[in-house]
């Protein structure tokens, strides 16, 4: 980031600060230094749910707010028809856990509204997903200094849909300790290896959980709940999937098989449902094996097979070379694994390629953080004097990307990316 010098004009000799400095003091009309310099904490804001640096799935705006677009689009593993809003992160200045979310919002009979949040203590990890509580109230493992929130918007198939008008998160009055030790700046290679049965998504054409349309030969898996659900286009959470010698790594794009909320990777005490299971034990699996909630999934369906992840096609035939539904070695990689961010120290347009001749497809904002891929040499661009070429890779929304220059990142002249497109 550049270093913006004081104008010489407006500079006043150290000793003239002090005595007006303490001349206001006594006369009242102003704090003491140290007070007047301390920096200000925000307690709450509020998430502007118009800006245009948040990744949308079927989204829209409106004049009070934001709603489902399609109405007739809908998921296989949501019922009715869903929209996906999640913010950019938002730096908190310290470490917190929990916080309280206030959505507001005008939800018809048939429709609803679910707020998650999720932090990151260190660039490119990501807690998983937390859920508020009836209260807004949410707890995360550990304590983060970036936050970031998701709204999924449930609305009735060709009917009515919810209409979010605002959020804001505040932070809460008291403080609880992590639940988790946070890791450190190097995170390990690998998490735990399940051994799941792995069943094929197919379905191409239709839309996944985080809004991405299944392409043929596509390459992620579906996990049964969204606590590990990345962002459309995201890698910030995979698995890597082993079968008789062949392995690839995928990132999580949908929710299911059966489930929606059986986090089953997790250890009991932290599991959303079925906290009476092992860890490493679908809920389906233990269902159809062993009769477990009466062989029904949490809809009150009968489980047909005891799968714990769907895998799409690309990554079925292409990557792992199966023919049919079998079992699969699953190695949960370390939350964010996958991923690193950026944060913008001004605002910036972000554009289809490296030259500020391209199109505008988003905006980058002062003090916003965004998750990142790659760097690459483009256009030179100039500014308070320092000149950079580097240009950053954004993921955005409906699964394409954008180019914004390192110029307007803070730390080196990539924002801190090492990967070269």
């Amino acid at each position: 980031m550049p270093v913006v010098s004081m104008p010489t004009k407006w500079r006043t000799p150290l000793w003239g600060t002090q005595v007006l400095c303490l001349l206001l003091v006594l006369m009242g009309l102003t704090a003491p230094p140290a007070a007047a310099q301390a920096p200000k904490l925000q307690d709450s804001w509020r998430i502007d749910l118009t800006g245009p640096e948040a990744d949308r799935g079927n989204v829209t705006r409106r004049p009070h707010g934001i709603t489902v677009k399609n109405s007739g689009g809908r998921t296989r593993s949501i019922p009715g028809t869903s929209a996906v809003y999640t913010s950019p992160g938002r730096s908190l200045g310290r470490r917190l856990t929990a916080f309280t979310v206030r959505t507001e919002a005008k939800i018809p009979k048939g429709t609803r509204v679910q707020t998650e949040v999720r932090g990151s203590n260190h660039p490119g990890t990501w807690t998983q997903w937390r859920a508020t509580g009836n209260t807004g109230a949410v707890r995360l493992p550990q304590a983060v200094s970036l936050l970031q929130v998701r709204l999924t918007l449930l609305g009735v198939p060709g009917g009515a849909s919810p209409t979010v008008h605002s959020v804001t998160v505040a932070a809460a009055a008291v403080q609880p300790a992590p639940e988790q030790t946070p890791r450190g700046s190097r995170a390990a290679a690998s998490g735990p290896t399940y051994r799941l049965f792995a069943t094929r998504e197919g379905l191409v054409g239709e839309t996944t959980a985080n809004g991405h349309v299944i392409q043929p030969r596509d390459h992620f898996v579906a996990l049964p709940s969204r606590r590990m659900l990345a962002v459309n286009g995201g890698q910030e959470y995979q698995v890597r999937l082993c079968y008789k010698g062949r392995c690839e790594t995928a990132p999580v794009w949908d929710v299911g098989p059966w489930n929606t909320r059986d986090d089953y990777w997790n250890p009991p005490a932290q599991r959303e449902m079925w906290r009476d299971l092992p860890q490493g034990t679908p809920e389906a699996q233990a269902a159809y094996l062993n009769g477990y909630n009466g062989g029904l999934d949490e809809f009150g369906r009968r489980a047909a097979n005891p799968a714990g992840i769907d895998v799409a096609d690309g990554t079925f035939w292409d990557g792992l070379g199966m023919t049919g539904n079998d079992y699969v070695d699953v190695t949960f990689m370390p939350t964010g694994g996958g991923g690193t961010t950026v944060t913008a120290w001004t605002q910036a347009n972000v554009r289809a390629c490296a030259s500020t001749s391209c199109d505008i497809r988003s905006t980058v904002r002062a003090g916003e953080t965004y998750p990142a891929e790659c760097w690459v040499v483009g256009q030179s661009i100039t500014d308070e004097g320092v000149t950079n070429n580097k240009w950053v890779r954004l993921p955005l929304n409906a699964g394409g990307a954008g180019y914004v220059s390192g110029i307007y990142l803070k730390g080196d002249e990539t924002g801190g990316v090492t990967t070269k497109c």
